[in-house]
């Protein structure tokens, strides 16, 4: 069956939550000069969209195209569930149009959420056996999202043990203004030393000092007390 943006959209509608709607709207920081500043929340959790995105295989990439430019944050989300999800599954042809679809349309993905929950399973997967230099692009914009997809979509190469592309941004997002994007990055170092110890311990004997004291807390997370407090206090022994 085949829905279009606005049939879709009335299936939301009826989904929304006033009260969940005005606590989301605080916590992503929608209020003047935030980082959110006028997004619109219907209030719809992320795993009613999640069963709802699984009927929606069908919708004309066209709709859902509409969807992703809607104003309300629950759909542009629903919109990128379903394109993460026909990605999977289409062929090479197919993941190529969405990855480029993906790109031209970052100016709609505008939070954080949105962007973590998208860009590993689309960008990061789509370049892992190309050239990575669109996610030099990206880390060099002046949009913090599209800085901050840069940074998330290597998630998809760290777990398959691959940290060179996510040290080299980490590194190049060390005096990034936003914080935002100094806990993204820490979260991402903290994923290499899940994996391997030994490789984010040696980057931050060489860089803890200049590192941003946030991004620097969420990459030690992990750590034993003692070790972290090694770090904090500025001992690399």
């Amino acid at each position: 069956m085949e829905y279009t943006a606005a049939v879709i959209t009335e299936r939301l509608e009826a989904l929304a939550s006033p009260e969940a709607a005005q606590f989301a709207q605080r916590f992503f920081k929608t209020g003047a000069g935030e980082y959110g500043a006028g997004d619109l929340f219907r209030g719809i959790r992320v795993p009613v969209l999640r069963k709802l995105s699984l009927t929606l295989n069908a919708t004309p990439l066209p709709e859902v195209i509409q969807l992703l430019s809607s104003a309300w944050h629950e759909d542009r989300l629903l919109a990128l569930l379903i394109l993460i999800r026909r990605f999977q599954r289409g062929k090479e042809v197919d993941q190529e149009g969405i990855y480029n679809l993906y790109l031209a349309h970052t100016h709609h993905i505008n939070n954080w959420d949105l962007v973590d929950i998208s860009a590993p399973h689309i960008v990061g997967s789509f370049l892992h056996h190309r050239d990575r230099a669109p996610l030099y692009t990206l880390v060099n914009s002046c949009s913090l999202w599209e800085r901050r997809i840069a940074i998330t979509s290597t998630i998809h190469f760290i777990r398959q043990r691959d940290f060179t592309v996510t040290l080299s941004l980490s590194e190049m997002l060390f005096h990034d203004k936003e914080e935002l994007l100094h806990k993204a990055t820490g979260w991402m170092l903290r994923e290499v030393g899940k994996r391997d110890r030994d490789v984010l311990e040696i980057f931050l004997k060489n860089h803890s000092r200049s590192m941003p004291r946030v991004m620097l807390r969420y990459s030690i997370e992990h750590f034993p007390e003692e070790r972290r407090q090694h770090y904090l206090k500025g001992h690399f022994t």
